[in-house]
């Protein structure tokens, strides 16, 4: 895991590398600075050496600057390093994204992938700086300040062995019921985030039913329980501190204690006693422990935390797309005929039910045809199965006589145009929306496309015309509008196949009859999917299709299906019954 986040460095290997090498020299200059303070102690102040007092103070300062400069210098590195990390690793989870099928998509839920392309990657983002810089300096101020602990004196530095497995106790014993609560916390921001892109995405809808206060409690009741944990962890956490300074100022009370015996036993035998110079360098280089191990307890926290964020956003970047397309794929679609060969369909391979069962049908290539069903029936699966969002269970689909798996995704998904059950719109231009459909069309034809579809009218009613910028969801355009504007951008493809999904709802049953009659004459060769719960929708198609449960009830002509089809016959009369009342 730790191992594929980590490409995601790539060209900022050597900021990366150069930090802690920085870091490293800072260390090294701090370590320096006490034993010159010892020197100039004992063979300076105490020999009363002015000359030689002016020299060290020479060097330390030379140390002070030379550590500022690494210091400021590893700042720099690892902050280039930290960010460009993060944009790395959001751009690789994000494009991965784009790769899903509706499968995989199914499998996270959107305000969880939000969650992990933003939170997730801030915090593996502080993470890492953390990492190269204050990781490396305080474990190399631990050792090396031990080191010149011991080169002092070992009898003092034996002191430090005594509380060191006490931190390790304290470490393994904390850190396990940490990792499960912030496992939790990060799971319940998901929660969090659902809450709040639902209530925005559907705030009409709050604000017309009264329900502000509802939606107020279940923001609080989550938010709530994420303080919650987070109190829990932060209260284990912090035993942490005081732990690690009990054990500090234990080994500063224990120096003191046997390096004041040592100081007076010098006098009498120097070569077993300690100087004051060496006395008060221990002194430091205690202090120096003390921060680096309060720093440790800094990083430790910090990793503690990003363990969740680091295994969800693998999650992301290791989940493989269901569909892909193959090694020798067919990159031409030679017409738009359909064909479904004893297909069935279960959207996971665990699930019993299946939603489609042994459908067979053959689509004429230029043929209009209507799929009318109950709520329920799958038509919307059936014709997800065209532009292979979904790969069948069992079976297989051919358009222009080919199975779609054998086709290159993107050369299929060209040649069928598919205007969903939620139109969704993009925030800009109507000309920049419609042009998703053909990125080079021109306005000639944007004009010619929406005229097709019954937008033109009401597009150069409005003061901008095709320049009318488009809110985010489309939410200053009505439903009809918003589902004109998409089968014209549809349109735009010049596909071979075009599936309209229930996509003219919202629409007069005048302008409805209008946009039917065009397709009739404009496009004649490709191949037109309808679904739709209006008879007089699909009443003149070449075939309409009857879909109950799953399957494939009859198929027929309206003249054929109102002599034999028992559901034809009842959804036709309760219409024409509602009609006449």
């Amino acid at each position: 895991m730790l191992k594929r986040l980590l490409r995601c460095v790539r060209e900022y290997k050597w900021p990366a590398l150069l930090s802690p090498l920085c870091m490293a020299g800072e260390v090294a200059m701090e370590m320096l600075i006490p034993l010159v303070m010892a020197d100039l102690y004992d063979y300076g102040i105490e020999m009363q050496d002015t000359a030689y007092v002016v020299q060290k103070s020479i060097l330390l300062v030379l140390c002070a600057l030379c550590s500022l400069t690494f210091g400021v210098a590893s700042a720099i590195f690892a902050s280039k390093a930290a960010t460009g990390f993060a944009k790395n690793l959001r751009h690789d989870m994000y494009h991965h994204v784009q790769k899903f099928s509706f499968g995989n998509i199914d499998k996270f839920s959107s305000a969880s992938i939000v969650t992990r392309l933003t939170s997730d990657v801030a915090n593996l983002q502080m993470s890492f700086q953390m990492m190269i810089r204050m990781a490396i300096r305080c474990s190399m101020m631990l050792v090396l300040a031990l080191i010149m602990a011991l080169r002092i004196s070992v009898r003092l530095s034996s002191i430090y062995a005594m509380v060191m497995p006490v931190l390790v106790i304290a470490l393994i014993c904390l850190t396990p019921a940490v990792f499960k609560i912030f496992d939790r916390v990060f799971k319940t921001y998901d929660k969090l985030n659902n809450v709040v892109q639902e209530n925005i995405h559907g705030i009409r809808v709050v604000k017309s039913f009264v329900r502000e206060d509802k939606e107020k409690e279940k923001f609080t009741s989550i938010s709530g329980s994420i303080f919650r944990d987070f109190c829990k962890a932060e209260k284990i956490l912090a035993l942490n501190n005081p732990i690690m300074q009990l054990c500090t100022y234990s080994c500063m009370l224990g120096i003191s204690w046997v390096g004041a015996q040592m100081v007076i036993l010098s006098g009498n035998n120097p070569d077993v006693g300690l100087t004051t110079g060496q006395l008060s360098s221990m002194f430091t280089y205690t202090t120096q422990i003390l921060m680096g191990l309060l720093n440790f307890s800094l990083v430790f926290v910090m990793l503690t935390m990003s363990r969740a964020p680091m295994r969800r956003c693998y999650e992301i970047l290791a989940e493989e797309p269901d569909l892909n397309s193959p090694g020798e794929c067919v990159t031409k679609v030679s017409d738009g005929s359909i064909d479904f060969e004893d297909v069935s369909f279960r959207y996971s391979a665990t699930a019993q039910h299946r939603a489609l069962k042994e459908v067979n049908l053959h689509i004429p290539s230029g043929a209009t045809v209507g799929i009318l069903g109950g709520t329920g029936s799958s038509k919307t699966t059936l014709v997800q199965l065209i532009p292979r969002l979904y790969d069948v269970s069992e079976g297989c689909v051919k358009v222009g006589g080919v199975d779609v798996r054998d086709y290159d995704l993107e050369v299929l998904r060209d040649e069928v145009s598919m205007v969903l059950q939620k139109n969704v719109l993009f925030s800009g231009t109507i000309k920049e929306n419609l042009r998703w459909g053909n990125p080079d069309a021109t306005d000639e034809e944007l004009i010619h496309a929406c005229k097709l579809a019954c937008a033109h009218d009401f597009i150069t009613s409005f003061p901008d015309g095709y320049d009318t910028h488009i809110e985010q969801g489309g939410t200053n355009v009505s439903g009809g509008q918003k589902q004109r504007l998409c089968i014209a951008r549809a349109l735009l493809k010049k596909p071979k196949i075009l599936i309209l999904d229930d996509s003219t709802s919202a629409v007069d049953t005048r302008t409805d009859a209008m946009i039917r009659q065009a397709f009739r004459e404009e496009i004649p060769g490709t191949t037109k999917l309808i679904i739709a719960q209006r008879v007089a929708s699909v009443q003149d198609a070449d075939m309409i299709i009857v879909l109950d449960n799953g399957q494939v009830v009859d198929t027929g002509n309206h003249e054929e299906l109102m002599s034999r089809c028992t559901i034809y016959q009842e959804v036709f009369h309760s219409q024409k019954k509602g009609g006449d009342e």
